[in-house]
């Protein structure tokens, strides 16, 4: 049974309702997120709600974790995103939802490790790295620049581990490498390999980073992850962006681009 695995939606529900459209159109029942549900974006009410009706589990990012606690090493832009999306959470009239999506955000776990259905290996689960779960980035440019830094954090990893965090999508392998997922053939499949640790970035929902302005996720099959890419129009979300003091209007801008 394959497992659609999504992050880093940032309140962005129009990118959001069409990963999960896709998700449907290919019959895949089960769906796991890695963290930022919130932050950076217009929508975090529907997108936390969403989340909770159709995930089986989430993890704490960390702009969740800001809104529920304090933001930690935020640039000013992201900082201001935080506090608007705890007055949304704080504005909401009905006691019971307002209540339900705090216990939601309180109750998010910094890691999880799970069997996948029809996996052969345990799966470890983060939002940032296994080394520091909710803040930690692991660049592509690491593998190159950071050798140290890769072989700490594979020393974490004893088969496969699934990220986000970074908003680019690839594999991390022990080499140290990476591969995004146009160097991983026409399908963009990355094969599980005896022995071989991997880490998978899956990309992000809401605010893709690698120059693709199309929202990305992955899908877990027993033998591959298959990194996974879908159309939507940032029209309206940047549009709601713009009409927010709170928020940058850059925040808007940088989704048609993929930054």
């Amino acid at each position: 049974m394959p497992t659609a695995v999504i992050s880093d939606i940032h309140a962005n529900a129009e990118a959001f309702k069409r990963v999960l459209e896709d998700i449907n159109r290919r019959k895949i029942d089960r769906i796991i997120c890695l963290g930022d549900v919130v932050g950076y974006g217009p929508d975090p009410l529907e997108c936390v709600d969403l989340v909770r009706k159709h995930c089986a589990w989430s993890l704490m990012g960390n702009h969740d974790f800001a809104v529920l606690y304090e933001p930690t090493n935020f640039n000013a832009g992201a900082e201001s995103a935080a506090f608007w999306t705890r007055d949304q959470f704080d504005k909401e009239s009905d006691a019971k939802q307002r209540a339900d999506r705090y216990d939601f955000l309180g109750r998010l776990k910094v890691r999880i490790v799970e069997q996948q259905p029809d996996m052969t290996f345990p799966l470890l689960a983060i939002h940032g790295s296994p080394r520091r779960p909710i803040n930690e980035y692991i660049f592509p440019d690491d593998v190159n620049n950071a050798p140290d830094k890769m072989e700490a954090i594979f020393d974490r990893v004893t088969t496969v581990a699934i990220c986000g965090h970074t908003h680019v999508p690839g594999v991390f392998t022990g080499e140290p490498d990476f591969y995004p997922p146009d160097e991983l053939g026409p399908e963009h499949r990355y094969q599980f390999r005896q022995g071989e640790k991997a880490i998978i970035n899956v990309g992000s929902v809401g605010q893709p980073r690698d120059q693709d302005p199309r929202a990305s996720y992955v899908i877990l099959y027993p033998e591959y992850a298959q990194f996974v890419r879908v159309e939507y129009d940032p029209t309206p979300t940047a549009t709601k962006i713009k009409q927010i003091p709170q928020l940058p209007a850059w925040l808007g801008d940088r989704l048609f681009e993929g930054r």
